[in-house]
């Protein structure tokens, strides 16, 4: 950023840029394994098995010593995992450096209430950010991640939840940034709700203005930063079905609206697609007849490890087998990052199943 008072050497930003840069590289995206011990514990239960530390242990080395996992440029860890150990006793953090990927952090503490609106929330954790980020940095991390949430009704997103959550993200990322961090910026507007695609479109582009007039008037480096973003699709309960095509050309027109072509990449979650839903819209995406000035990528976690867990179970022998899932969709979306996913119409029945949450928390 050119200000009058710079905060980043060019050292800094160089660093910024190239580990952005690299987590984005041609036909790669993120692993997004920052899942907290509750939400892992959900995931757990639906293959029945018990939400100890060394089953969630088991499940991220099943999905970092994947080989190979030639799609993943990142991968987001949460706390615990990042202090966890492999079966060989290397720390995860060393395992997915030694496969060329960058190690990142969860560093948000979950969503708060915003007083005077209608059951909107902010996100906590700023106090203290510095030093974790600080220490983060030092046991390995290069990207940070951030999420604030908006829902879209008859009252909602307000301006001041758009404002409030636009500024948060702001001064998370200006914190990161200090700290030698690549800040993720997520503001996702959740799928709940019966709006329709052009409902969801002009809401995305009114928060995502937000967010990039509050990064401006913060100084954040941009070319140091990746954006995570909804796709524009309609709510989970809207009455009207839309195809791939138009939910890509509704995405692509929000973005070129609102992100500036600084941004290296723009990595999307899933959102509670299934995992085939999820390719294919990222596929339709990259195929959009528009200029896109930045990688259009991935970054699952429940569209990436849906198959994984059912074909795991928690079973040691199973393990080989749950590789071979994960690798199998990590490549899928890596070909969707590139617009070259032809779907073969044999999905099998895990990877076409809905995962979509009311009201998701992590």
């Amino acid at each position: 950023m050119t200000h009058q008072f710079t905060s980043l050497s060019p050292d800094q930003k160089k660093e910024l840029s190239e580990n952005a840069q690299k987590i984005v590289a041609t036909g790669k995206g993120i692993l997004a394994a920052d899942e907290s011990t509750g939400t892992m514990g959900k995931r757990l239960q639906n293959i029945n098995v018990e939400n100890t530390e060394e089953n969630r242990r088991c499940f991220r080395d099943l999905l970092f010593s994947s080989d190979p996992i030639t799609s993943v440029g990142g991968v987001i860890l949460f706390h615990e995992t990042l202090y966890q150990k492999s079966d060989s006793g290397k720390l995860f953090p060393q395992v997915i450096k030694d496969k060329g990927i960058v190690v990142g952090i969860k560093v948000d503490k979950g969503t708060a209430g915003l007083s005077g609106t209608d059951g909107e929330t902010t996100t906590q954790g700023l106090d203290g950010l510095s030093e974790r980020c600080a220490q983060y940095k030092k046991d390995g991390c290069d990207f940070a991640k951030w999420r604030c949430v908006l829902k879209i009704s008859e009252n909602s997103p307000s301006a001041l939840s758009i404002a409030e959550n636009a500024n948060v993200l702001a001064r998370y990322a200006s914190i990161c940034q200090q700290n030698g961090l690549v800040p993720i910026v997520e503001p996702e507007i959740l799928p709940d709700g019966t709006h329709d695609l052009q409902r969801c479109q002009y809401v995305t582009e009114k928060v995502l203005a937000a967010v990039y007039k509050a990064l401006s008037d913060h100084h954040v480096y941009l070319e140091g930063t990746l954006l995570k973003p909804n796709m524009v699709t309609p709510g989970n309960a809207c009455p009207k079905k839309f195809n791939p095509q138009e939910v890509a050309m509704a995405t692509v027109s929000a973005l070129r609206r609102t992100v500036p072509a600084a941004v290296p990449g723009i990595c999307f979650l899933s959102g509670g697609q299934s995992e085939e839903e999820a390719s294919i819209h990222l596929n339709a995406i990259n195929q959009v007849p528009l200029h896109r000035p930045w990688k259009l990528t991935f970054s699952y976690g429940r569209a990436l490890q849906a198959s994984t867990l059912v074909a795991w179970k928690g079973k040691a022998e199973n393990k080989a087998a749950a590789q071979e899932a994960f690798c199998t969709r990590a490549k899928i979306n890596g070909l969707a990052s590139k617009g070259e996913y032809k779907p073969s119409g044999s999905a099998d029945q895990a990877s076409t199943q809905s995962l979509f949450t009311k009201n998701y928390v992590y």
